[in-house]
């Protein structure tokens, strides 16, 4: 071989790629040897894949897989950025779910947080009839979900002579998470005769008795809105005289002018 071409160590070295993943790569067609000698299987670079394996030396340190790192190698430098700018968005707003779940779990051992649990109240819910529209959703997708139907099902009730201005509540029947899509229900009540259309689906949702708390504007968005959740199983947990009955929601308007309650039905 030419002397400009390098022995794969000596190419590694200079590119701070291991043996190892050279190897990983030349597998996975990502950083192909210019040429490999068929008489002693030695593998040999060219000079000009270094700028290549020294990117794939940087975005593996980022700690991203190999199958993502040969999508962001093939794309142009400003497309690259974009993409990593939005993974990086995403990194961070993982990172303040898994601290906020840490600090769960302190807030937990330590019996919650006071401020919270203070405002947890018992109330008596009548029965009444809601149409609804349920669907499998993510937590990027879930407020614009939320809005969507709630939307649409006004829009029913007032193309139905109704008056389309009932209270809404949002269950989560299964877990939401950045990971798993859970099944998510938009109910709003209402009083009169409804057909249903399309996927919404009526349904009489039955007295209950609830635990509440209505949401502090501080702690309305994700993930800070887990501390409601948590403060109510907290307080839950501590009482032998209550048990949860069914998934938790939220509910909207909620009481003494919160935007909404996070409730759960309880049984005695």
């Amino acid at each position: 071989m030419s002397d400009s071409y390098l022995l794969a160590g000596r190419f590694g070295a200079a590119t701070r790629l291991s043996p190892k993943a050279l190897r990983l790569y030349a597998e996975q067609g990502l950083l192909v040897p210019a040429h490999v000698d068929p008489q002693t299987g030695y593998r040999y670079y060219a000079p000009e894949q270094a700028p290549r394996a020294r990117l794939i030396a940087r975005l593996r340190r980022l700690g991203l897989p190999v199958a993502r790192v040969g999508q962001l190698v093939a794309l142009a430098p400003e497309a690259r950025a974009v993409e990593l700018q939005t993974w990086l968005s995403a990194q961070n707003e993982l990172l303040a779910e898994q601290t906020e779940g840490v600090r769960a779990l302190a807030r937990h051992a330590d019996g919650g947080e006071p401020a919270l649990a203070t405002a947890i109240s018992l109330r008596e819910i009548e029965a009444s009839k809601v149409v609804s529209r349920q669907r499998h959703v993510g937590v990027e997708a879930l407020d614009d979900f939320v809005a969507s139907a709630e939307a649409d099902i006004r829009a029913h009730l007032r193309g139905s002579g109704l008056p389309g201005d009932g209270p809404m509540s949002v269950h989560c029947h299964s877990l939401v998470s950045r990971d798993s899509e859970g099944l998510v229900e938009v109910a709003i009540a209402y009083e009169g005769s409804l057909e249903p259309a399309g996927d919404l689906r009526l349904w009489l949702q039955p007295a209950r008795r609830e635990a509440y708390l209505p949401v502090p504007r501080a702690y309305e968005d994700f993930p800070l809105v887990l501390r409601v959740y948590d403060a109510i199983e907290a307080w839950l947990d501590a009482r032998s005289d209550l048990s949860c009955s069914d998934s938790p929601c939220e509910t909207y308007p909620g009481t003494g002018g919160a935007r909404f309650d996070v409730a759960y039905p309880i049984t005695l």
